[in-house]
């Protein structure tokens, strides 16, 4: 039951009007840090933006920037005519990583491996799992263990659980743009799974299928996999061009893209190379696989809507993974197929592997009708925000000369050029033996003109980890080129 007025804060916000930090950073830090650690409860009214700024002598435009980052965050939630309200399920669920883990000093020329762990950065595809709302997520999934009931713990639908897949539509539907219904949906345990079941559906063995050059290894190995060929497509800052699939006569019968944010260089397909390249494929009766990977982070508009959604002749099979915006250990991905073609993919899906595991299934799709992924997602993005910002001013400040960043518009990586175009695998080497793991841009392309370059990963280590590990790679860097 909510209070209906709060204590004042004024206790609570200890602001030091000579510190660096300016006064809205102050005040969010301090209201955020009350709400985790309790002296804010759910439910609790805090006082109005202008009651705020009276009790702190303040301005009222820092209280109102503390206030909107708050909100936007999920922290607090306002209802009309009520006022402002410490939110019922906290995007933290009161839970943070000891300071001395999260805060970790580390030397300008010291290894930056943390004792027995693998996870260094700039390591790839990795999200902020030391941000994940622990206890919400145990909560459901304590809950679902206690009620599994004798159907749920026999054989499973091949197509999924009928609960996730309602709830994935539903929230494709609303954030991402994409045409579909419940039924379209399939349940598997990643993209990779996703790109073998849609190949082995909509193509025969040694067809032919376009990948963008450079693109995801990932997919060209599934594909590969699946007995298709592959024709790489250069790529430019705008991803695939459609014109380059019609030059080619060889009888191309797919294409894999990645048009919200390409892999790895960063680009987004504009609407006309969009609008062109669902004309070829239905011209030239091919498929398109959209691999929709981390399309919900992006930095510098809102996010794009998904091609699919596009598609008026149902020639898109939409693929996406909850391991960019959960954690990559769910192992839960989905596949979004035309509707004459659900039973052709639902019996594939079957003599895969029969279903995918239920426990996970039912529990994320109550984190999904609940509402915590979506406040997960509205934190996350101001989380990975600040970190991809902390990695640019890193390079900024210790690279410069010796790397260019080719895009940072969205995702979890900012793709970069080496300056000199030296031998990144050399360079990756250098760095593991430094305690970052970093990805080759070479790595990437399927042909012998490669660019040489590096993939840095943000999305899972806080700001003062990356602003370290940027100097060490400037160091790296300035001694291959010496």
């Amino acid at each position: 039951m909510r209070t209906s007025a709060s204590p004042p804060l004024l206790a609570l916000l200890a602001l030091d009007r000579s510190a660096a930090a300016p006064l809205h950073r102050q005040i969010y830090q301090g209201i955020r840090s009350a709400i985790l650690e309790g002296r804010l409860r759910p439910g609790q009214r805090v006082p109005a933006t202008r009651v705020l700024a009276g009790e702190l002598v303040v301005s009222r435009l820092p209280v109102l920037a503390a206030y909107e980052q708050l909100l936007h965050e999920g922290y607090l939630t306002g209802r009309v005519g009520s006022g402002t309200f410490v939110s019922d399920t906290l995007p933290d669920d009161a839970l943070e990583a000891p300071a001395a883990a999260r805060a970790v000093s580390f030397g300008p020329a010291a290894s930056l491996a943390p004792a027995g762990g693998t996870l260094h950065p700039f390591r790839m595809s990795l999200p902020a799992l030391d941000d994940f709302p622990h206890a919400a997520w145990a909560r459901i999934v304590s809950r679902k263990v206690r009620t599994l009931g004798v159907e749920q713990m026999a054989y499973g639908a091949p197509a999924g659980v009928s609960e996730l897949r309602a709830a994935v539509a539903e929230h494709l539907r609303t954030h991402r743009g994409v045409r579909c219904e419940a039924h379209q949906v399939l349940i598997v345990p990643g993209s990779q799974t996703a790109l073998r079941l849609a190949a082995g559906v909509l193509l025969d063995p040694g067809d032919r299928v376009a990948v963008e050059e450079p693109g995801y290894p990932g997919a060209r190995a599934a594909l590969s996999a699946a007995g298709a060929r592959l024709v790489p497509v250069p790529v430019d800052a705008e991803g695939i061009d459609p014109h380059r699939l019609e030059r080619d006569r060889t009888g191309i019968r797919a294409v894999c893209v990645t048009p919200s944010h390409q892999y790895p260089l960063g680009g987004s397909l504009p609407v006309s190379r969009r609008l062109a390249l669902l004309d070829w494929a239905r011209r030239h009766d091919a498929w398109i696989l959209e691999d929709d990977y981390d399309s919900e982070y992006r930095y510098v508009s809102r996010p794009l809507g998904a091609l699919q959604g596009m598609d008026q002749h149902e020639r898109v099979a939409y693929i996406g993974t909850f391991s960019k915006v959960m954690f990559p250990a769910l192992r839960v991905g989905y596949l979004v197929v035309p509707p004459p073609l659900i039973d052709r993919f639902i019996a594939a899906r079957e003599a895969f592997d029969l279903f995918s595991p239920t426990l996970y299934q039912l529990a994320l799709a109550e984190f999904l009708t609940e509402g915590h992924f979506v406040r997960h997602l509205r934190r996350m993005r101001g989380t990975y925000l600040r970190r991809r910002n902390a990695l640019l001013a890193g390079l900024a400040g210790h690279c410069a000369g010796t790397l260019r960043v080719l895009n940072a518009d969205a995702g979890l990586h900012v793709a970069t050029m080496l300056t000199n175009a030296g031998d990144d695998v050399e360079v990756v080497r250098q760095l593991e033996r430094r305690g970052l793991t970093a990805t080759p841009l070479s790595s990437c392309y399927a042909t012998r003109h490669w660019q040489s370059g590096l993939l840095l990963g943000f999305g899972g280590f806080p700001e003062e980890r990356l602003g370290e590990a940027a100097i060490v790679l400037g160091q790296v860097l300035g001694r291959q080129r010496g």
